[in-house]
């Protein structure tokens, strides 16, 4: 109910990037020609939002093996804080395609 709340209409969003990018939940940075050149507006976006998908994120570990599977072999490579925040992106993903297309959400699609 808080991702609702907080989105308001969802066709205000083009595209699924910059959804992700209102929801925090996407790294802001300035790349030129392979060296970081910046931290462009960080703090954009809807705090409370972040905050939602990060605890479904917590939440989805313990009830759903597919999205434990995909935490599991991305904190093998990284860490344990880069693994979670790579499923809470995956999470507003799902979520727009949801609200914009109108289609049930499909685990298979969203976590393979």
């Amino acid at each position: 109910m808080t991702v609702l709340l907080e989105i308001g209409n969802i066709s205000r969003f083009d595209s699924v990037g910059d959804f992700s990018s209102y929801a925090r939940c996407v790294e802001s940075k300035c790349i030129s020609n392979n060296k970081k050149k910046g931290q462009n507006n960080r703090k954009c976006g809807n705090r409370y939002l972040s905050w939602a998908f990060h605890e479904a994120a917590h939440h989805s570990l313990a009830h759903y093996p597919p999205i434990k599977v995909f935490y599991e072999r991305k904190k093998r490579k990284t860490n344990g804080m880069i693994a979670i925040r790579a499923v809470a992106h995956k999470l507003p993903r799902a979520c727009f395609h949801v609200l914009k297309k109108r289609e049930a959400f499909n685990m298979a699609l969203a976590f393979q």
